[in-house]
This record gives structure tokens, C-alpha cells and sequence, in this order.
């Protein structure tokens, strides 16, 4: 798969509940490895929060990206917080 098609996917946590969409990935420009995820978490039309995750928290790659972990509501809530204290 290429990066340009790895963006833009919808993520699914080990639950299969829609986490959100790829948004970006980081790279170590040495190894080539991906290291971290940018999700964009749909919250409703008008709001959009982001997500990192590690690409070690990716179990599978197809159709959809699923995570190997879940993705709770707290953690969407802590990132949303960090978002407001940078902007301040």
C-alpha cells in the first residue's frame, strides 16, 4: 500500500468502533519505518480532533485500518485538553 492511499483511511479500534481517518503519518527519514499515526476524529460536522497513535498499535492493514488496542472516549477527551491548553 502506498502512503497515498494509507490517507484518508477510516481507522477501527479492536472493538470495530470507528476511531476516525488517517490524516498523516510520521517517518524516521533514516530507516524508512513509519513511527506515529495522525487520526482526525470526526466528533460532528462543525469539530474535528486529532488523535496520535504509534504504528506499533496497528494490528492490520486492508480496507480498513484496525488497531490492536481501544480507543476510549477519555483519550479523545485528553486530546481535545491538550489542543486548548497549546492554543492559549
Amino acid at each position: 500500500m502506498k502512503i497515498k492511499e494509507f490517507i484518508g483511511s477510516t481507522v477501527l479500534d479492536k472493538n470495530a468502533n470507528v476511531v476516525g481517518k488517517v490524516d498523516n503519518v510520521d517517518f524516521d527519514t533514516e530507516t524508512g519505518k513509519i513511527e506515529t499515526v495522525l487520526l482526525t476524529l470526526q466528533k460532528n460536522i462543525f469539530s474535528k480532533d486529532e488523535l496520535e497513535i504509534d504504528f506499533e498499535d496497528i494490528a492490520t492493514i486492508g480496507a480498513y485500518i484496525i488497531l490492536n488496542k481501544e480507543i476510549t472516549r477519555e483519550e479523545e477527551a485528553e486530546t481535545v485538553e491538550i489542543e486548548i491548553e497549546d492554543e492559549e
